[in-house]
């Protein structure tokens, strides 16, 4: 990963909260499933280390879950680490949401031109499988 590509990920971590907190209990397989969990459904995820009760520092947390999910560590500042990894499944969701909006706009252009020329009465037939 360039720094470019790290800056712009920690420009867009900056609005997002910690979706979750490591705490005393440390480092978990119930911690790593719910971190790979959420890296699947939205690739960048902000985690909040309770820096007085956590047996591990940030750093080390950070390169632990790391290796475990196989993410990319954009940024560890404070108590605060931004992770990042690629997520087939979000970006083939996003590309089916394109052709759907895509084929609906076809559609809605093809009832208006259907509109137009149509006269009042049966032979107004508009495609209504959106």
């Amino acid at each position: 990963m360039t720094s470019k590509e790290r800056a712009e990920y920690r420009s867009k971590a900056n609005t997002l909260t910690p979706s979750c907190q490591i705490g005393k209990n440390g480092l978990s397989e119930g911690l790593y499933k719910q971190v790979d969990q959420e890296l699947t459904a939205r690739e960048l995820i902000k985690l909040k280390v309770l820096l007085e009760s956590c047996p591990v520092t940030p750093k080390e947390a950070a390169r632990d879950i790391a290796e475990h999910t196989g993410a990319d560590v954009i940024s560890v500042v404070g108590g605060v680490i931004v992770l990042y990894r690629y997520s087939e499944e979000l970006h083939k969701k996003q590309a089916q949401k394109k052709a759907n909006i895509r084929r609906a706009e076809k559609i809605r252009r093809s009832n208006e031109r259907q509109r137009r020329g149509a006269k009042f009465g049966k032979d107004r037939n508009f495609r209504r499988d959106v």
